[in-house]
């Protein structure tokens, strides 16, 4: 028997790396996962593993820049098992729309694409969720920040817009609390997903991709980049009904970073 038996759990950005480990972990605890992003050939290898661990998966093709199909893993879960009982905001990064963003030269739409990427996309899958979670009595929604969501120094709109998921947090925290919901925010620090390109940052700092990756391990007090796979244990906790005393928590599995 698993903690999360029964439960059906939606991961957005879940075709790889931190989206994909924590749709892992909670399979392994039980729960049926529905993951989704832009990419059918991630989604269904990712599926696959579900399988492998013997939990049910389906796959979701979906952009979350676009408000209804942002909304669509929540209504096809639903439509397909009844429920939904998790949901993990993962989708993020920086948005395709290319431009300038250096703060004196910043391109207005591409500050407003990534805006909407990691902050108004977890809104839009979450206002889908949650009459389902109240009507069910339980839900438990899962945003996954960043090491910038409480500091400077990442890109400017990318840093606003994980700073307002703590918002959207804390608000949604406070106003679910009275229908067995939680909120919670989980931010990693740097860990080694394909979002992360060491070569192309080595290249802006004037070192190599062994030098940007040596001086980013350096940020955290564990002096290492972290594996996605760190993530999983901890989203797994806070969607169990025995984490109904946290809510409105921002909780960093970071190895220490900037402390």
């Amino acid at each position: 028997m698993g903690r999360l038996d029964e439960r059906v759990a939606v991961v957005t950005g879940g075709g790889r790396g931190i989206g994909r480990a924590i749709a892992l972990e909670l399979a392994r605890d039980g729960a049926v996962v529905v993951v989704s992003s832009r990419t059918r050939e991630q989604l269904e290898a990712v599926v696959g593993e579900l399988e492998g661990v013997g939990s049910a998966g389906l796959a979701v093709v979906a952009d979350a820049l676009d408000r209804e199909e942002a909304k669509a893993p929540v209504r096809e879960a639903f439509g397909v098992f009844g429920r939904v009982d998790v949901l993990v905001n993962n989708v993020g990064g920086g948005a395709p729309l290319r431009g300038s963003q250096d703060p004196f030269t910043h391109d207005d739409d591409v500050f407003e694409a990534n805006l909407a990427l990691n902050l108004t996309s977890a809104y839009w899958t979450t206002r889908e969720a949650l009459p389902l979670m109240r009507e069910a009595g339980f839900g438990r929604i899962i945003n996954i920040g960043s090491g910038f969501s409480k500091r400077s120094g990442g890109a400017l709109a990318y840093t606003c817009a994980k700073h307002g998921l703590i918002g959207l947090t804390r608000a949604l925290a406070h106003d679910t609390a009275g229908y067995g919901i939680t909120v919670n925010c989980l931010c990693p620090g740097w860990t080694n997903t394909a979002l992360v390109d060491w070569e192309g940052m080595g290249r802006a700092l004037g070192i190599s991709a062994a030098e940007a990756h040596a001086l980013r391990a350096g940020e955290n007090l564990q002096d290492r980049v972290l594996e996605p796979e760190e993530l999983g244990p901890m989203a797994s906790l806070l969607a169990a009904p025995e984490s109904a005393g946290i809510t409105g928590q921002v909780i960093s599995v970071d190895g220490g970073y900037k402390v």
